[in-house]
């Protein structure tokens, strides 16, 4: 059994899914309005997107995209930076990896 849907509770929709579609490639988001999207991976996952208006995920909470090797993660880190994202340079730790605090208050891992 695969986990094949998420919900995030996020301050700005369009912006986390404009931020996801950019970076991630995810696809579908529709603008349904302010308040809720859904966006598709190419495998099939639904990541739903819902507006609250404070949005408190513990600290060590975060979602992650897997890349397949060193270099798509590089190439997205550069791109992050910039586009005028704080984030640090990819490290070796559990995986060659790197964080960032996407629009909409939630963060992302980018790792392979």
């Amino acid at each position: 059994m695969k986990i094949n849907h998420l919900n995030l509770t996020v301050t700005d929709v369009p912006a986390a899914r404009k931020f996801l579609e950019i970076y991630f490639g995810l696809t579908g988001g529709t603008d349904r309005g302010k308040g809720f999207d859904v966006v598709f991976d190419d495998g099939g996952f639904v990541l739903t997107l819902m507006r609250g208006r404070e949005v408190h995920y513990p600290k060590t909470f975060h979602i992650g995209f897997s890349q397949e090797n060193e270099e798509q993660v590089d190439k997205i880190n550069q791109q992050l930076k910039e586009d005028g994202f704080d984030v640090n340079p990819p490290v070796h730790s559990h995986g060659y990896t790197f964080y960032v605090e996407a629009p909409g208050g939630f963060t992302v891992e980018v790792l392979c």
